[in-house]
């Protein structure tokens, strides 16, 4: 398998010397040789913590909100949960442990799209690589994903330009910024220089397609964040 900069390297050449910042952020995560798809995971061997890992408590809440949901339902014999991004399956175990009433009718697909961490998921799960395409009758979850989805980027350089990404000398990543017909409406007419702003359609793409896919249910999203960008280091 080839390493994620010969994965972007190769893709810039193609394109015909640079790509945009979303479809490298895309391929340094998601793509051959990238960071999910290389063994880069969550738990305390891994390279990050999220809430599941930290112990029990966060597995035990969720379990009841499931029975909640699966009430407010009618307690229906077949009840889906989708967890979207679930790494090595430490919620899916955290939920199984903490034995919701709902367990009898639960239907638990986990998605996630390394090789790797699907073979470490629990047997009871349906471990997939993309959202299942079937009508969703349940809850839909998402731990710490959204904000791992790539994004557009935009500078202020006198305008608004998007940020792409081209080879430099001796083949390192830099960065160049290039006019773009359509620029986000909701940016500032102006801004100081060097202004950074995220776009994120491809968390929005997502929601669109679990709104499409949930006929009954509700879905539980986790992510975390500063108010303003101005409080990030």
């Amino acid at each position: 398998m080839p390493s994620a900069a010969e994965s972007i390297t190769a893709a810039i050449t193609a394109a015909g010397g640079a790509i945009s910042f979303e479809q490298y952020m895309g391929l340094a995560l998601y793509g051959e040789g990238g960071f999910y798809q290389d063994g880069g995971r969550a738990g305390r061997r891994g390279d990050f913590i999220t809430s599941p890992e930290v112990g029990p408590l966060f597995a035990a809440v969720i379990a009841h909100y499931l029975d909640d949901c699966w009430n407010e339902l009618g307690c229906p014999s077949t009840f889906d949960v989708v967890e979207v991004g679930a790494g090595p399956g430490t919620l899916a175990r955290g939920l199984l442990d903490s034995q919701p009433k709902c367990m009898a009718a639960l239907k638990y697909a986990a998605v996630e799209i390394s090789e790797a961490q699907r073979a470490l998921h629990p047997d009871f799960v349906e471990s997939v690589e993309q959202f299942p395409d079937r009508t969703i009758q349940g809850v839909v979850l998402a731990n710490e994903l959204l904000d791992n989805l790539p994004f557009k980027l935009f500078v202020y350089d006198g305008a608004w330009k998007e940020a792409f990404v081209a080879l430099g000398d001796g083949g390192k990543f830099v960065e160049v910024l290039r006019h773009v017909e359509k620029v986000p409406e909701f940016l500032p007419k102006s801004a100081p220089l060097g202004s950074r702003a995220p776009i994120q359609e491809a968390a929005a793409r997502w929601m669109l397609t679990v709104s499409q896919k949930l006929s009954r249910g509700k879905v539980l999203v986790f992510d975390y964040c500063s108010e303003s960008t101005s409080e990030i280091a």
